[in-house]
């Protein structure tokens, strides 16, 4: 059994350090000093290989972890982002030659170059991947990312629903974006206790400096607020020494706080030496000795964002206050009523009960359909038909039934499962369009159809079955069950 599936079984705080796989040999020599050392502050230190987080010079999670002696503890991240089923396959069976059993499933952010106007990116998302990883290698462990710093209840409610997908489909841990708000740590533990299937939690973290969080806050996912980035401004015009060891204290603290809200560790990033590595393990040790409690946690960690003459630090953005538990919006009546004609139009067409719904059937199942100029004219039809009205991009096995008549070939990820991590206030990672996915919510709220965002599992679309109509493959004998 590797490090951190014991660590997590047996309930002791762990410790991942993100190496972002790079070239560079002398980056390399001071990450693997500290892969070696194998602990900080008394608890495990296991490295993670990230996939596809820089440029495409960067090696990928296999060559990361290669590089290392292919250690056993390691925990591999796999990126959907212009993959497919058998991307996932391949570095798993190569995983599986090198002893390695351990894969965080990530959907992935925003692919360099990709422009939702051009030629359509499509990603395998975590929860597909999930199922496929749990399929075939039942006995590994999976992990999953859950972004809870969300302050509209459409993303974020739909962010927790899609959490209960991954757990479904056999995620055993999950890994949080990176954030700084307290309250959403809590949350997210509130959530996961009122889970069937609970399961433990890692919390990502950085050392903040002015510098990256100016770069943190384009990156889509990350909240930084103004007055956050005030304050770090601040420190560094005191000295470049002064705000070290402020974002040093600040760090260590958040990381002593996690463990007293019963995260099951923490997922380091940003440390690239031992220097600071043991300047962190120092630090931490002296905020240890000294926390009694988490309320007394809250408090040293609100004041250690503070300075004499700055404003007052809050975490969440100016125009947004959402917090679980608060439910107020609802569809707008041209979503209720888009909603009520689809599914009508689709109970007369294609729920295969009534007598023309059975007569379509029996009309789409004839073999002229299957290839040839009759294929190509269905399809055809197809998407003149639905692309005005829900945005089609004839996939080739419908999904508009389990995402509320909201088309996932919107989404610029081709996501269908949920929401990404990317979304900021309702707005998609692109920027462009309102996230599809929190239009679901508001229908599926507004139909009292929630449970379907939680418990029904799309699978991914084969990219050689795309571009052909689905209403063939929806009439198939074999799909005539319920839950289709």
């Amino acid at each position: 059994m590797s490090k951190l599936k014991q660590a997590l079984n047996e309930r002791r705080f762990v410790c991942v350090l993100e190496v972002v796989p790079q070239q560079s040999p002398a980056r390399l020599v001071a990450l693997e000093q500290i892969v070696q050392r194998g602990h900080l502050a008394g608890w495990p230190l296991l490295p993670a290989f990230a996939d596809r987080v820089g440029p495409h010079s960067d090696l990928s999670p296999l060559e990361g972890a290669g590089a290392f002696g292919d250690p056993a503890s390691s925990l591999l991240h796999f990126s959907g982002k212009d993959r497919e089923r058998a991307d996932l396959l391949l570095q798993m069976e190569s995983m599986k030659a090198r002893g390695l059993e351990q894969l965080l499933l990530l959907s992935g952010d925003r692919l360099p170059g990709h422009h939702p106007d051009q030629a359509p990116v499509r990603y395998l998302e975590s929860v597909p991947a999930l199922q496929i990883a749990r399929e075939h290698c039942p006995d590994w462990l999976l992990g999953a990312a859950l972004n809870p710093f969300k302050y509209r209840e459409e993303e974020g409610g739909a962010q927790y629903l899609k959490g209960q997908k991954k757990l479904l489909a056999g995620a055993d841990f999950f890994t949080l974006q990176l954030g700084f708000d307290a309250a959403k740590h809590i949350e997210a533990q509130t959530w996961m206790r009122a889970q069937v299937r609970m399961k433990p939690m890692l919390a990502c973290v950085m050392r903040l400096s002015d510098k990256r969080a100016a770069v943190l806050q384009a990156v889509p996912g990350i909240v930084i607020t103004e007055s956050m980035r005030e304050l770090l401004g601040r420190e560094q015009q005191v000295s470049q020494a002064y705000a070290s060891a402020r974002s040093l204290e600040r760090l260590a603290l958040q990381i002593v706080g996690l463990q007293l809200m019963g995260y099951a560790g923490v997922h380091v990033c940003g440390v690239h030496t031992l220097d600071e590595l043991l300047s962190l393990e120092h630090a931490i040790a002296e905020q240890r000795d000294s926390m009694t409690s988490l309320t007394d946690w809250i408090e040293r960690w609100h004041a250690s964002w503070q300075m004499p003459g700055a404003p007052q630090v809050c975490f969440v953005p100016a125009i947004g206050a959402w917090e679980m538990g608060q439910s107020d919006v609802a569809a707008t009546p041209r979503e209720r009523l888009r909603y009520a004609l689809l599914s009508m139009v689709h109970g007369q067409l294609f729920s295969r009960t009534g007598w023309f719904s059975r007569a379509l059937g029996w009309s789409m199942r004839r073999p002229i359909w299957k290839v040839g100029v009759a294929a190509d004219a269905l399809h055809a039809v197809e998407r003149t038909v639905k692309r005005p009205l829900v945005g089609c991009d004839t996939c080739g096995s419908c999904r508009l039934q389990e995402t509320l008549y909201v088309c996932p070939e919107t989404c610029p990820k081709g996501l269908a499962n949920g929401p990404c991590g990317g979304t900021r206030l309702n707005r998609c990672e692109f920027a462009d369009r309102e996230c599809v996915h929190s239009v679901k919510y508001r229908i599926a709220k507004s139909a009292n159809q929630l449970p379907v965002l939680a418990q029904t599992l799309i699978p991914c679309i084969e990219a050689g079955n795309r571009h052909r109509s689905s209403w063939p493959e929806w009439f198939k004998p074999e799909d005539s069950t319920p839950g289709r």
